[in-house]
């Protein structure tokens, strides 16, 4: 048998080999420019099926953390409930020495520190929801949540801290007592919250549909076309349950006739119902 040699010096056996008919020496031949197509044809096919679905997998896990993050704020704002009475927490107030208070995070200029709930909590990163990614909201570190203010947390004045009360429906915004709440498994405490298209803008404060600020109060449904949600009795889950036309609310101006909602935003019900006291 003939030994040839090659430029490497390493030597190789020729091997006789057939192809079309032809013998081909060293039987060594590289994809044709059609084979090469084929296979990167394949490669595409392969990856445009399997690509969207490691894209919502990613989103699951995400919303897991989420989900994780919803169940530690309402366990918070239930043990804050339970060394005050019952009272829910507030949503914001005008604190001393210039700070702005919260339920996430108490602000002042650009400083902020842990918030009305800090104290019931490990890390102000859980009010951070893994999926949203806007810009902070007055200079909070994290975002992604909002707290029903129309109901439970309250509305005050950052001017003198006086209850406001809704221009159109003539109903104090005060603060829940958690006692008072009937159906506790029902009411929305924290959700997945932003407005505008596809919720580029973040919001902490979650509004009922007959809230006057409604409009930018909505939930966002990030999760792969779910929100989640924390009820009032400390369960979290994920809900699909999205409104967005409205039409029966009292802050309509004169002209409109009704309200759509942002891309990816809405609401948990068409009237108030899931979130108020009843």
């Amino acid at each position: 048998m003939l030994v040839g040699s090659c430029a490497s010096g390493i030597s190789r056996v020729p091997v006789q080999n057939i192809r079309n008919g032809r013998g081909v020496r060293f039987g060594l031949y590289g994809f044709t420019l059609i084979e090469l197509l084929v296979v990167i044809a394949v490669i595409a096919v392969l990856a445009a099926i399997l690509f969207p679905a490691f894209v919502a997998a990613k989103e699951t896990s995400r919303q897991a953390k989420c989900v994780s993050n919803l169940r530690q704020i309402v366990s918070a704002w239930l043990m804050y409930a339970d060394d005050n009475g019952g009272g829910a927490c507030l949503s914001y107030y005008k604190g001393s020495g210039g700070w702005y208070r919260s339920w996430d995070f108490d602000i002042k200029n650009s400083t902020y520190k842990g918030g009305l709930l800090g104290p019931y909590t490990k890390s102000g990163e859980i009010k951070s929801c893994p999926s949203y990614h806007a810009a902070s909201l007055e200079g909070r570190p994290y975002t992604g949540y909002a707290y029903n203010a129309s109901y439970i947390g309250g509305d005050y004045s950052t001017y003198d801290n006086s209850v406001l009360t809704d221009d159109y429906t003539d109903r104090p915004h005060t603060t829940a007592s958690t006692i008072r709440i009937r159906h506790p498994q029902a009411t929305a405490v924290f959700a997945d919250a932003a407005y505008g298209a596809h919720g580029q803008s973040a919001q902490n404060y979650l509004r009922a549909p007959s809230d006057q600020y409604f409009r930018s109060g909505t939930v966002h449904y990030r999760h792969n076309g779910a929100a989640t949600v924390a009820y009032a009795d400390g369960h979290v889950t994920a809900t699909r349950v999205k409104y967005t036309h409205y039409t029966d609310v009292p802050w309509l101006n004169i002209k409109e006739k009704s309200f759509d909602c942002s891309v990816d935003t809405g609401g948990l019900s068409l009237d108030d119902s899931a979130y108020d006291l009843d």
